[in-house]
C-alpha cells in the first residue's frame, strides 16, 4: 500500500468485461492520459452482477468518476484522449 502522502487524488472506476476490446482501448486512452500519482483506475467487471449488466450492459466501456461532494459522474464510449482528460479534471475539480 502506497503511503497517504503518496496516495492518488482521486479515484475512477472502468466498467466493462473481460472479453471487451473496446474496454481495453479505453483503459489504454486513461492510463495514456491520465498520471498515476493523480488518479486511480479501477476495473469492474460487469458480468459479475445482474444489476451492473442492467445498468452498463449495452453502454460499455464506462468510465465512472466519484467527486469530492460524493457525486457520480460518468462518461460513456465512444470517447478521446481529449475526452478522458477533460472528463478526469471536470471530476476532479468538482466542488
Amino acid at each position: 500500500m502506497m503511503p497517504p502522502s503518496m496516495m492518488p487524488l482521486c479515484s475512477f472506476t472502468l466498467y466493462g468485461t473481460s472479453a471487451c476490446h473496446l474496454c481495453d482501448a479505453a483503459k489504454a486512452l486513461f492510463l495514456g492520459v491520465v498520471p498515476t500519482d493523480i488518479a486511480l483506475l479501477q476495473e469492474a467487471d460487469i458480468s459479475a452482477s445482474d444489476a451492473l449488466m442492467a445498468r452498463y450492459g449495452l453502454r460499455i466501456p464506462v468510465l465512472l468518476g466519484v467527486t469530492a461532494k460524493g457525486e457520480t459522474r460518468e462518461l460513456g464510449w465512444p470517447f478521446t484522449a481529449v475526452d478522458v482528460g477533460e472528463f478526469v479534471d471536470a471530476v476532479m475539480e468538482a466542488v
